[in-house]
């Protein structure tokens, strides 16, 4: 009888643990791609100011749930035609490590593509781009170059199964994993 007692004991506490591991195992995979796309930035806003070159970070680009740290090709008034969303993350026409060690072409600072855990997603994130003084930037209706990020800040969110983790990039280029 007492082998019964502490075989259902088990089974219930079991049964009420499930949840809250499922609900930890979401939040630890979350967390971890919030914190990886937030060190992306921060790589970006660096290496803007170490290469004396506009860097931008872009999402979802070239699909869903991958971003990629590139170099602006052109200037910020006046991009290259070449530096459209739409092939700059694409790994064939601009692999990562570039073959090209000439300092005189561009681009050189493409990072590599990464991706967040398949089960996160953004859910707002727009490109932003980092000049070499530091400050951010983003697209605000296609006019060049692109205006510094409003006040409060540029949100970029990314979340699972209901939970969401939110990155606020400044207009000064502070990057912050928001609580």
């Amino acid at each position: 009888m007492e082998l019964v007692v502490a075989t259902a004991l088990i089974v219930i506490v079991s049964a009420m643990a499930v949840p809250l591991m499922t609900n930890a195992s979401d939040l630890i995979k979350l967390s971890q791609s919030a914190r990886e796309v937030e060190r992306e930035l921060q790589t970006a806003r660096l290496k803007a100011v170490s290469a004396n070159q506009a860097m931008r970070v872009r999402f979802d680009c070239p699909a869903a749930k991958q971003y990629r740290m590139v170099e602006l090709v052109g200037t910020p008034s006046v991009p290259a035609a070449a530096d459209g969303a739409a092939n700059r993350c694409s790994l064939s026409n601009y692999p990562y490590p570039t073959p090209d060690n000439d300092m005189l072409t561009r681009p050189n600072n493409d990072g590599p593509l990464r991706w967040v855990d398949p089960s996160v997603s953004f859910s707002q994130a727009a490109t932003i781009e980092f000049r070499s003084d530091g400050t951010a930037h983003t697209n605000n209706g296609g006019v060049n170059p692109w205006p510094a990020i409003p006040s409060p800040g540029a949100n970029i969110i990314l979340s699972r199964n209901g939970k969401t983790r939110t990155i606020l990039v400044n207009s000064v280029g502070k990057v912050q994993l928001l609580p």
